[in-house]
């Protein structure tokens, strides 16, 4: 498949580029009501969601976005009954081998973050196997938050900062926002600019805590199985009307 041509957001969205965030994050709620709604079992909505997670990567890959990170499966759902999470690594994985080619077509580099030592063997494998192909891609990437919880990058990233200082290697006092956002997952990542969550919840459910400390927010009513294009427009032009401030006051407000 030749690789799928780029599209400028102004004459698509009717926003310019730079007014696009660089990092969109996802919670992708609703799969079970979205199955629910339809008298059909929680699981047919997760395979639903796959077509989901395919238009929307493409589409964020197209318009030019730097890092589109998705929350696949975080630690409180091996609470849900062991056979609708066997379901779902089994589609994990389908869709980490049957969408590598369209991956490598719109030039995507593929991550994970979470605790990954947790994973099944079988998904790590093809984890492994669609990172490597992709590492030397250029364009957008897309990282799937798996095994994860905001709190336990937080933990994990204070541990690696104990051992340092523990081994010597640093001091308490060279402890700073910095080198902690060094030890997270995914270190060097911009902070996610948009955080998106669908159907309708109003929570962030332990989703990249430290890293959303300035993001806009954007809830639609919309479950993720009928998430498209026009609903990841909506959340785009939502955003670039927004005014970020950063705890600052914006220059037209401010005083002498």
């Amino acid at each position: 498949m030749p690789r799928l041509p780029s599209f400028d957001p102004a004459e698509r969205l009717g926003v310019p580029r730079e007014s696009l965030p660089r990092h969109v994050a996802i919670i992708m709620d609703g799969n079970g009501r979205w199955a629910q709604r339809r008298r059909r079992a929680r699981i047919w909505g997760h395979r639903a969601g796959v077509s989901s997670v395919r238009a929307v990567a493409v589409e964020c890959a197209r318009l030019g976005i730097e890092r589109l990170t998705l929350y696949a499966f975080s630690q409180d759902n091996w609470k849900r009954p062991p056979r609708e999470v066997a379901i779902l690594w089994k589609l994990l994985r389908r869709f980490l081998v049957a969408e590598r080619a369209e991956i490598m077509d719109n030039d995507i580099r593929f991550q994970a973050v979470g605790r990954l030592e947790g994973l099944p063997g079988f998904v790590r494998r093809e984890i492994d196997e669609t990172s490597r192909e992709s590492a030397r891609n250029r364009g957008m990437v897309l990282c799937l938050a798996l095994n994860y919880g905001g709190r336990a990058e937080i933990v994990d990233a204070a541990r690696s900062l104990a051992e340092s200082v523990r081994r010597g290697e640093m001091e308490p006092a060279d402890i700073d926002e910095a080198a902690l956002a060094r030890r997270l997952y995914a270190p060097g990542a911009p902070d996610p600019d948009l955080l998106v969550r669908t159907a309708g919840e109003m929570r962030v459910s332990n989703f990249l805590l430290w890293q959303i400390s300035y993001a806009e927010f954007h809830v639609t009513p919309v479950c993720w199985p009928d998430f498209r294009e026009a609903d990841l427009h909506a959340a785009l032009r939502d955003y670039a009307g927004r005014q970020r401030k950063f705890g600052a006051l914006p220059a037209e407000t401010r005083t002498a």
